[in-house]
């Protein structure tokens, strides 16, 4: 980010731009197909509403907006998932804030009943209890996720 002091030729009253280097992003391939331009506004956006009225800053929603587009780059491809994306939010806000995580896995992997998104919230509460509550807790044989042999 360039911040920069300018003045204004008419009127002479001075003012701070900020500039971003515009880096090639990839096009961004959706669920149906279609292909459209990296848009970070759109991140934010989705970061921002996942985030709303908890204790996350704008600094830390740009923080994670700038790794996930540091990830596109360093990928070097010229077409990427919007899944891809999706998915490396969520990890970021699942390491950030779990009510914002939950927020947006509940958008993002449009549950189709209330049973999918308790199996989500049950998984994250099993993380946050760590590894001791897991071996504690047989395996559910009504989890969705699990294979059937």
């Amino acid at each position: 980010m360039i911040r920069r002091r300018r003045e204004c030729e008419r009127c002479t009253r001075r003012f701070t731009t900020y500039e971003r280097v515009e880096e090639m992003m990839p096009l961004i391939v959706k669920k149906d197909g279609r292909r459209e331009g990296y848009d970070r506004a759109k991140i934010i956006n989705g970061l921002k509403r996942a985030c709303e009225k908890r204790p996350v800053s704008i600094d830390t929603i740009e923080t994670i907006a700038d790794r996930i587009e540091r990830t596109l780059q360093e990928r070097g491809e010229k077409e990427i998932s919007a899944s891809v994306i999706g998915e490396a939010l969520m990890r970021e806000l699942h390491d950030t804030d779990p009510v914002a995580y939950v927020r947006f896995a509940s958008v993002y992997r449009s549950f189709k009943d209330i049973s999918e998104f308790m199996v989500e919230l049950e998984e994250l509460i099993k993380e946050r209890k760590g590894p001791l509550a897991r071996a504690a807790k047989p395996p559910n044989s009504t989890d969705p996720r699990q294979k059937k042999d």
